[in-house]
């Protein structure tokens, strides 16, 4: 078993998940922040956080003390690495899309699975969603579609992934390989809801106003998307960066849970060139809630700058 397959299966549970500690603010609902966007509105709700525990171990390529520099000068802990995973609700044109799932309810994320309750306090019934996005097959982004006796937590819901993570990540010939949980997971989320997934292509405008990109590298099918409304423009990066300093900042170092390394870093690289050429606004599932912002060029790799945020009622 290869140092990544190891790595891929401590992600997806087969190995004790990294510690978190339980600080104050767990005890707080999930959040919930809104804003306009065009002609539309995005409400952004909080699945939980996950913890990766030390960074050497994710962020590969490096040394200990460039990683505890990169992150001291932007005031964050080197000791763990906590990401968030935050839901995006697009309510465009009288209909509600979800992207993303975030990783159900299981004892393998004691800090995620937050997301059924956090729409509800949204004012969002589940069961008026009525499409989901997914940019991959990864446990924390396809865990909410089913429950765990396999019934849909959006029964209304059309899901749009890419044909090529479905067919990987559901394959049974992953089964009893080093990728078995990845694998054993999709298979209780997607194949439940088989009947209802639509797989999209890259470039494809697959709903109004959003429009697949392939980004291949952290899987062969990982997609970003590129929202529009009016005038204003959103590009969801899902996985293509986990971190906002670390992999911003060194764009081709290795991340532990990409399945091509070489290849996620060269996408991210172009990807974040093109984004910050065109000035186009940013979302990150993983970046520091609420996770909007842009990215610009800065000493040889990009720097992630959060949009200034307020509430809206």
């Amino acid at each position: 078993m290869s140092t990544s397959d190891k790595s891929i299966n401590q992600w997806a549970g087969m190995n004790q998940p990294a510690k978190q500690s339980e600080p104050l603010f767990m005890i707080q609902s999930p959040p919930i922040y809104k804003l306009p966007f065009g002609d539309a509105q995005i409400i952004l709700v909080s699945d939980g956080t996950l913890a990766l525990g030390s960074p050497e171990k994710s962020f590969r390529g490096i040394s200990k003390k460039e990683i505890d520099a990169q992150l001291s000068r932007h005031f964050l802990p080197t000791d763990n690495i906590v990401i968030e995973e935050t839901v995006l609700v697009l309510m465009s044109g009288g209909k509600r899309i979800l992207f993303e799932t975030g990783t159900g309810v299981s004892p393998l994320y004691p800090h995620a699975g937050h997301l059924q309750r956090s729409l509800v306090e949204a004012g969002i019934d589940p069961a008026s969603i009525d499409a989901v996005v997914c940019s991959h097959a990864h446990p924390d982004h396809i865990g909410g579609l089913s429950t765990a006796n396999r019934q849909p937590q959006f029964p209304n819901a059309q899901i749009y992934i890419s044909e090529i993570d479905f067919n990987f990540w559901t394959d049974a010939k992953l089964l009893g390989s080093p990728l078995d949980r990845f694998a054993a997971l999709a298979r209780e989320n997607l194949l439940p809801v088989r009947d209802r997934i639509v797989f999209i292509r890259d470039g494809q405008e697959f709903l109004p106003g959003v429009q697949a990109m392939l980004t291949p590298g952290h899987t062969q099918g990982h997609t970003g998307f590129l929202l529009t409304s009016g005038n204003q423009s959103l590009y969801l990066i899902g996985d293509l960066s986990h971190h906002h300093v670390l992999l911003l900042e060194r764009p081709r170092i290795s991340f532990a849970y990409d399945l091509d390394p070489t290849k996620a870093g060269d996408t991210r690289a172009k990807v974040l060139d093109m984004l910050s050429t065109d000035r186009t606004a940013i979302f990150g599932y993983h970046f520091p809630w609420p996770g909007v912002g842009h990215v610009a060029r800065q000493h040889g790799g990009f720097r992630y700058f959060p949009k200034p945020t307020r509430w809206i009622t």
